[in-house]
């Protein structure tokens, strides 16, 4: 925490810096990447429980499963997919929901405490996953030229402005949109984070000083800021794949 001059700690970027927990051979492994670690054991771990040996009358974990995959497989891969080019998507979509859902949910939950997805390495590396599968959709379906012409929005009908829609849309195509999928879902959760952090210090801060009406507030405003990030990580989530989506239904359009 810095000090403004003011005797309150401000939160500043030291709040998303960890020291190692273990440190082997040059390595350092702290808290963000255990809980990284943890986020894809209870992924993998809870829908191998749901589904690892379904019944036709479900219990009750199979069923909280069913309507989690239900909710991503029907209200977004199918809404912009199509359930016929959609279905075989359904998996990578929705591990990408529960890992990016559970990576933010980290923020609300005790001692952990902390967004995974609020450290750009973790966005970027999901946002690279989709990205190589659209490029390798695109070049699959429509082939080497129909792959440029799809990335580029090539139509000869545009005449002499021709280079310059290509040159524009190869650049927010090919160059923009995975760094905005990336910093889309960083952006959110680090301001989030940073927000919770400082009412807390707040609360705390005032609490213990002449000013404890002004820590009550401060507290209820942590709580409601608490609720409204839930809110946040569950549409962030939505967000990444529904955009996901959108890529590979892209990648699979005709081009005209």
């Amino acid at each position: 925490m810095s000090d403004n001059g003011c005797g309150f700690p401000a939160p500043g970027l030291e709040s998303f810096l960890f020291k190692p927990l273990v440190t082997v051979g040059g390595f350092e492994f702290n808290k963000v990447m255990l809980l990284a670690l943890v986020t894809t054991a209870l992924v993998v771990g809870f829908f191998w429980a749901a589904f690892g040996k379904a019944r036709l009358v479900p219990g009750k974990l199979q069923m909280v499963g069913e309507a989690g995959y239900d909710f991503v497989r029907r209200g977004i891969v199918y809404e912009t997919l199509g359930k016929r080019e959609g279905e075989k998507y359904v998996p990578l979509m929705v591990s990408l929901f529960f890992f990016v859902w559970i990576m933010n949910v980290w923020s609300v939950i005790p001692l952990a405490q902390f967004p995974v997805s609020s450290i750009i390495a973790y966005p970027a590396v999901l946002a690279a996953v989709v990205y190589v599968t659209w490029l390798v959709l695109t070049f699959k379906k429509h082939g080497f030229v129909g792959g440029f012409k799809n990335l580029t929005g090539y139509d000869k009908s545009l005449g002499a402005v021709l280079p310059l829609v290509v040159l524009i849309e190869f650049f927010s195509n090919v160059l923009v949109r995975p760094f905005t999928h990336a910093v889309r879902l960083f952006a959110n959760m680090f301001a989030g984070h940073l927000l919770l952090v400082m009412f807390t210090v707040a609360s705390w801060y005032l609490l213990n000083s002449y000013m404890i009406p002004a820590a009550g507030v401060s507290l209820v405003m942590t709580v409601i800021m608490i609720m409204f990030e839930l809110f946040v990580q569950a549409v962030q989530a939505y967000v990444f794949v529904l955009l996901a989506c959108s890529y590979v239904q892209g990648a699979l359009a005709e081009h005209h």
